[in-house]
């Protein structure tokens, strides 16, 4: 009988001395789990801080008020042998925006016009607009939609993938997927410098999810008020050697009206 009741003694003392840990343990647990929050609640702000960087990230690259700038595009073979060709972009709250070839000459008069995410190109031989698709190859490394709608913020749906330290900088990774078929690419990979917003690197992917081409974002130059990338190095991904770059220069604000961006002002435009 004494051995029964030392070992029921026992048995409740270890009993008390689990519930007692588990009290103490369980507000710490609550209060963590409250600090986390709601799982839907954290999703909302994850995608709100997502947006926030790719809208700030644009406003870098390009002014959001209706502007100018004269673009030249190298494109190097593998061979080294380079094409060279230039436009003139006006452009309109991101959206609206028309693209005039200035050399070759040969080219010259051909105009691209984009509203929203519809892209038409004028021919002076040709007597209608000719409807284009903003993932359609305007020259080397370069589609229609890198140069005529440089839009992230509107064109994708952006998640917050990480955080990433390249050298001394801290970055925001996004995974950025196309709001439709009609953007330029179906998912882009993202890099934002963490402390100013700017573009660091982009990574062009196919519905397949497979890799295009890339970006790199460079000499960032004041032009129009603020720090912006006014070089593009654009890589293919599938033949290696082959990369166009973007060279943005003589930016400058412009009051535009809307009647510029029709079909039927396309001739006017010189």
């Amino acid at each position: 009988m004494t051995i029964r009741h030392s070992g029921v003694k026992t048995a409740l003392v270890l009993l008390l001395l689990t519930f007692s840990a588990w009290t103490a343990a369980a507000p710490a647990a609550m209060a963590a789990q409250e600090e986390a929050g709601n799982p839907a609640d954290n999703q909302e702000d994850n995608e709100a801080m997502a947006r926030m960087i790719v809208q700030n990230a644009d406003e870098v690259r390009f002014p959001a008020d209706g502007f100018q700038v004269d673009v030249t595009i190298t494109t190097t073979d593998r061979d080294g042998q380079p094409d060279v060709r230039k436009y003139r972009v006006l452009s309109k709250g991101n959206t609206n925006s028309v693209v005039m070839v200035t050399e070759p000459a040969s080219e010259r008069g051909q105009i691209m016009l984009m509203k929203d995410r519809n892209l038409w190109i004028f021919m002076p031989e040709v007597s209608q607009p000719i409807r284009l698709a903003l993932s359609q190859r305007l020259t080397g490394q370069v589609a229609n939609g890198d140069l005529a709608r440089a839009n992230f913020a509107d064109d994708y749906n952006p998640k917050l993938l990480r955080s990433e330290k390249i050298g001394d900088d801290d970055f925001y990774v996004l995974e950025l997927t196309g709001v439709d078929r009609g953007v330029t690419y179906q998912r882009v990979l993202y890099w934002v410098r963490k402390k100013d917003s700017w573009p660091y690197r982009a990574e062009f992917y196919s519905l397949s999810r497979r890799l295009l081409k890339s970006c790199k974002y460079e000499n960032f130059q004041t032009m129009e008020g603020r720090k912006r990338p006014t070089r593009l190095v654009m890589e293919d991904a599938l033949r290696g050697g082959e990369q166009s770059v973007l060279e943005y220069n003589s930016m400058k604000l412009r009051d535009l009206p809307d009647k510029i961006f029709t079909k039927d002002y396309l001739k006017k435009l010189d």
